[in-house]
């Protein structure tokens, strides 16, 4: 029996680093018997640049891989209907948890990926340099006046 590996090599950076970027999370990578604990890969990290450089890129990737499996889920209508064959209802029926549960995937998957890649997934404050703040929100570019508009001043509240 040889156990989980301790020391680090290369093949099995890459090997984590593939996983991660092909969208895995960590906790599942390592839950392999083949593969390190948690624990030993922070270490590897914390002590060696190139595999903490190889890792920063496998993230980045994965985020790209969080952002199609996004459109994928989007895309996948299987299941949203369900027959009834009922004598009085047969017919077709929206089958609402597929769908809200594809919505919790697309979710999740978003927040992560803006996460990982902020700058490229995550949400847009546009701050300009004559004092003025222009809200993004759903990339719609909203001025201050139409914020304040729709969320009030705090003599509002």
């Amino acid at each position: 029996m040889t156990g989980r590996p301790s020391d680090f090599t290369q093949a099995v950076a890459d090997a984590i680093c593939e996983r991660l970027a092909g969208g895995e999370s960590l906790r599942c990578i390592c839950d392999a018997e083949d593969m390190p604990g948690k624990t030993t890969v922070f270490r590897w990290l914390a002590a060696n640049e190139d595999f903490r450089n190889q890792y920063a890129r496998a993230r980045e990737v994965q985020a790209d891989t969080l952002f199609d499996d996004i459109l994928d889920i989007a895309d996948d209508a299987r299941n949203d209907w369900m027959e009834r064959r009922g004598e009085e209802d047969a017919g077709w029926q929206v089958n609402g948890e597929n769908i809200r549960r594809s919505q919790v995937r697309i979710e999740a998957r978003k927040w992560m990926a803006g996460k990982l890649r902020p700058k490229v997934y995550g949400d847009k404050l546009d701050i300009d340099l004559n004092n003025k703040v222009n809200f993004v929100i759903n990339a719609k570019p909203m001025s201050e006046a139409d914020w304040l508009k729709e969320h009030g001043t705090d003599e509002d509240q």
